[in-house]
């Protein structure tokens, strides 16, 4: 069956969702919120809730991007929830694999073996300014870095024995011959261990990556246990599919990694209904601020382009040097549909370029299908354009069609993110 994830993101995520009249943004700093969000994705059904994560509030005028810790949401949430996944962001570039491994192991025990963890190197200066750096690391480094944190992650979550905690009274708290130092030396970090929580419920909490790169690529085939993707139609999905599936199989790897493309709906009881709901928030969006995104996107100054002129030659996908996944979207949407530079604005609105599909729920449905049964899905990371709004009509109206189909589940079989994906709990290293 299909796997669906929920994509929160502040208001939804078109750039204009929080000057929408229903939109919550007044609520972004209200952890219950979050928690009715989540709950809307638990009663569909859905196999995790997910939160990216940013470390710098540039263009903060254009609207809410970042607000509230993606970690200590999820715990949060993870008490108001049953059977949820958990999915937080953490970056190999910004924090320590000790770090990264005490906050999954608690997300996860605290929610009972829900937590997934996606890996991701970062990508901006801005960010990097943050945190010590007067510039990102360059594009290879990162990924040799997220490389080995995420060897050292593993380590840690290893150095407790199942069964190591003894609690006995009358002698040992532990069995201190099944907890073991890791004495990680690497290029990069060094790391003692043992980790300061036993041994996560589900072993390892599930690694999450969205690498499009060919180092992005390259590390997800390795560890990647389910893989965000961004395609903007189905031969570019197929072609990503295709190529992945084949460096897990040639990684050796006896294991399913589900692909889940970003999928943006929006969803009326007519096709006329759903695109007067994009058009609606499409017409709340300032130019100067989908200029700022598409320069955010092509990683040079487009401020002064003519909105109503063909969209200037950009650089070719390997003489890009910033994220190449996001960028590749944006050549390929100029190469199929020769936009102007006010169409593309509007096509990069709502999810930066990810597939968009407009339509009734049975139109949705259909589109869903059809990628799933032609190698170009496992299943979708839902960006909702607007919350909790087209979070309720994907509930509401497409859920329910794709379960008379048998393509999704109609209620929770399992208790832990790792059941609810099919992938089974790791073996201690």
């Amino acid at each position: 069956m299909m796997h669906i994830n929920l994509f929160l993101f502040g208001c939804g995520h078109h750039n204009a969702a929080w000057r929408h009249p229903d939109s919550q943004v007044e609520r972004l700093g209200d952890i219950r919120y979050y928690e009715e969000m989540a709950q809307l994705a638990e009663r569909g059904k859905l196999d995790a809730v997910f939160f990216a994560d940013g470390h710098a509030t540039n263009n903060i005028t254009d609207g809410p991007r970042w607000f509230l810790e993606p970690v200590t949401m999820l715990t949060a949430i993870s008490r108001a929830t049953r059977h949820i996944g958990l999915v937080s962001t953490i970056s190999s570039t910004f924090f320590t694999p000790f770090h990264a491994a005490r906050l999954m192991a608690s997300l996860d025990h605290i929610s009972g073996g829900r937590a997934g963890w996606n890996v991701v190197t970062s990508m901006f200066d801005v960010e990097a300014r943050n945190h010590g750096y007067e510039a990102m690391p360059g594009h290879a480094e990162r990924y040799a870095r997220a490389e080995e944190f995420i060897q050292a992650v593993l380590q840690l979550w290893d150095s407790w024995d199942d069964g190591a905690l003894l609690n006995d009274r009358a002698g040992d708290y532990v069995d201190e011959s099944r907890v073991r130092q890791i004495n990680h030396r690497g290029k990069h970090f060094l790391v003692d261990g043992p980790l300061t929580v036993p041994r996560p419920p589900q072993g390892h909490p599930v690694l999450f990556q969205a690498g499009a790169s060919e180092h992005g690529r390259a590390l997800a085939a390795k560890h990647a246990e389910a893989i965000y993707a961004v395609a903007y139609d189905l031969p570019s999905a197929q072609a990503y599919y295709s190529d992945v599936k084949a460096r897990v199989k040639a990684a050796g790897r006896q294991v399913g990694v589900p692909i889940l493309p970003g999928l943006v709906t929006f969803i009326g009881s007519t096709e006329a209904e759903a695109r007067a709901k994009q058009r609606a928030l499409d017409e709340l969006l300032p130019a100067e601020t989908s200029l700022r995104q598409l320069q955010l996107f092509i990683d040079q100054d487009c401020m002064g382009w003519e909105l109503d002129a063909p969209v200037p030659p950009l650089p070719p996908l390997e003489a890009f040097t910033g994220p190449k996944g996001r960028y590749a979207t944006v050549l390929r949407i100029i190469e199929t549909e020769r936009p102007t530079v006010r169409q593309l604005l509007g096509r990069l609105a709502a999810g930066g370029g990810h597939c968009t599909m407009v339509g009734t729920p049975e139109q949705v449905a259909d589109q869903m299908e059809h990628w799933f049964r032609n190698g170009g899905a496992d299943g979708f990371n839902l960006m909702p354009p607007v919350q909790p709004d087209s979070v309720q009509d994907f509930v509401d109206h497409v859920i329910p069609i794709l379960q008379r189909r048998g393509l999704f589940r109609e209620d929770y079989e399992h208790t832990t993110l790792r059941g609810h994906l099919g992938l089974a709990r790791p073996e201690r290293q």
